[in-house]
């Protein structure tokens, strides 16, 4: 995950369990940025995009999504994703990757995972700078009490990836 994001980046919107889901997607099917809302919010985050029908979207995204969406919730863990950020929030991003669908996590847990257990602020931090969720899957962290805290597409968006997931994970 470099920083580094190709400029022709093929953007389409697919329905999931959290609501429709912008995506944009780079020639060798690197997810670069994710957003549960409309074309145009992904769009103003990366100008250079071009808005395809999702059947056009290169990688096999659209068919990982839609293979998500119908209950295969690992069918995202395949999908390659990049974003900006320095080393510990990648190593964060690769751990929150790593949590199976169907469990959560908590932000001290997930910290700890990173391997700096006391940066668990930092560790949030990395979950609200996520820019491709929900291929790197923040809305399976939660608080210590197990409550969902929050996220950045709503707690209902949120709730309904967790429901879908746990419904789902075998």
């Amino acid at each position: 995950m470099t920083a580094d994001a190709p400029s022709a980046l093929a953007v389409a919107t697919l329905p999931t369990p959290g609501g429709p889901l912008t995506v944009a997607v780079a020639p060798d099917g690197v997810v670069h940025r994710a957003m549960f809302g409309p074309t145009e919010a992904v769009l103003e985050t990366v100008p250079d995009a071009v808005v395809v029908a999702p059947e056009d979207l290169p990688g096999g995204v659209a068919d990982a999504v839609a293979r998500y969406a119908a209950g295969e919730v690992g069918a995202l863990d395949a999908i390659g994703v990049q974003q900006p950020g320095g080393p510990f929030v990648q190593s964060v991003w690769a751990v929150m990757r790593d949590i199976p669908a169907g469990s959560t996590v908590s932000y001290t847990e997930l910290a700890q995972r990173a391997g700096r257990p006391t940066a668990v602020r930092a560790a949030a931090s990395a979950c609200a700078r996520n820019m491709v969720a929900p291929f790197v899957p923040c809305h399976r962290v939660v608080r210590s009490d197990g409550s969902l805290g929050g996220y950045a597409y709503g707690l209902d968006v949120k709730r309904a990836l967790l429901e879908h997931e746990r419904a789902h994970a075998r």
